[in-house]
């Protein structure tokens, strides 16, 4: 008789625990290993990805390129993170080696009339070459257009303006997988939540092809792998002033909807926003994944803090395809459409390697002793 009402209250216990666990759809470490072996993005024309291994110059084409004496601008749509000065870094140390001359870089603020005027003030010194990502791709159109018109080579990051076509009115543009990002941010979010709960999202309110490409992966990775994760409160953000725009919004979901146990952020910015309004609000439990390794949110996930894990880009490398891209328009040597580095799932316990793939140098002093290292 003990038997008995042991094994039907074990039974009992167990199909308790059934109904509590939640349901994965996906293992989330198998999914984020493989991640970092293919790219899911599409160009911003439904073009396929090309690998950036594949874009190479020979030495004697390097050697061509060298004896031209040529000219490059760098026009970015903002320059306050880590993201940005990543990939001028990797742009001004290739256009270094290839003998190409940095005339200007520039900062627009993520405003569309400042980037046009930009682009204006350049174009006066006839510079072969513009690397740049459009804030706004309708805005701007016109004066690349006008750029391209006059000759001058341009390669972009990310995005393309409206009605441009690839190797007609510029030559390339060089993407992380920002689709794949967002679907690695999906996977840590779960892994942290162990596959339940509610959630909010911060996410960027504009025309921007790449941060809605991380919008749309995050929420369907979510529905689709994870059904005990329910997505209750949206929040979009447009700028410029992004941290304090994200903790306003982040703040907002957190009092209408006290039982958030995560938000995800479009990238590290909005998320140091998402951060400020969780301490505001007294959440320490709150847990956060975004896209893009920035010295700010490193430092939170290597103090064991609000971020549990991101997908980073590749900025470095990016800047080191463009100017090997504008390299090729110099040269009339085909470029393909699109260029995508994959997403790289970068957690605490990565965190040290991933800042080296990332930037290409050891991790900042303030990340290593928040590590402990």
């Amino acid at each position: 008789m003990i038997t008995r009402r042991i094994l039907l209250c074990s039974a009992a216990i167990a199909a308790v625990l059934s109904i509590a666990a939640p349901t994965f759809a996906a293992d989330p470490d198998t999914a984020l290993a493989k991640l970092q072996e293919s790219v899911l993005s599409k160009g911003p024309s439904g073009e396929d990805p090309s690998p950036a291994s594949g874009v190479s110059l020979t030495a004697e084409e390097l050697a061509k390129v060298k004896a031209m004496g040529a000219t490059a601008a760098i026009v970015m749509h903002y320059g306050g993170n880590d993201w940005s000065r990543a990939q001028i870094n990797g742009l001004q140390t290739q256009f270094a080696a290839m003998g190409i001359k940095v005339i200007a870089v520039t900062d627009a603020g993520f405003k569309p009339e400042k980037q046009v005027a930009d682009l204006e003030t350049i174009m006066a010194q006839k510079p072969n070459i513009i690397v740049s990502i459009p804030t706004d791709p309708t805005a701007t159109a016109s004066a690349y257009k006008a750029a391209a018109d006059a000759g001058t080579k341009l390669v972009f990051m990310d995005n393309v303006p409206t009605g441009f076509k690839a190797g007609k009115d510029y030559v390339s543009v060089v993407s992380a997988d920002n689709y794949g990002n967002g679907v690695a941010s999906a996977h840590l979010m779960a892994k942290a939540l162990d596959g339940k709960g509610e959630i909010g999202l911060v996410f960027h309110a504009a025309d921007f092809f790449v941060t809605k490409q991380r919008y749309d992966a995050f929420k369907k990775t979510i529905a689709s792998d994870y059904p005990d994760i329910k997505i209750v409160a949206e929040q979009g953000i447009g700028g410029p002033d992004f941290s304090g725009d994200a903790e306003k919004a982040a703040g907002a979901i957190l009092t209408s909807n006290p039982n958030v146990k995560g938000i995800w952020a479009v990238w590290d910015v909005p998320a140091e926003g998402v951060i400020a309004a969780a301490r505001n609000a007294g959440r320490d439990d709150l847990i956060i994944t975004t896209i893009d390794l920035g010295e700010n949110v490193a430092i939170s996930m290597a103090q064991n803090g609000f971020v549990k894990g991101l997908g980073a880009q590749r900025p470095y490398d990016a800047g080191v395809v463009e100017a090997k891209l504008a390299g090729y328009a110099l040269l009339g040597k085909t470029a393909p459409a699109f260029v995508a580095l994959p997403a790289l799932p970068v957690t605490r316990d990565s965190l040290l390697d991933a800042w080296k793939t990332v930037y290409s140098t050891e991790a900042t002093a303030n990340v290593k002793s928040s590590l402990g290292n």
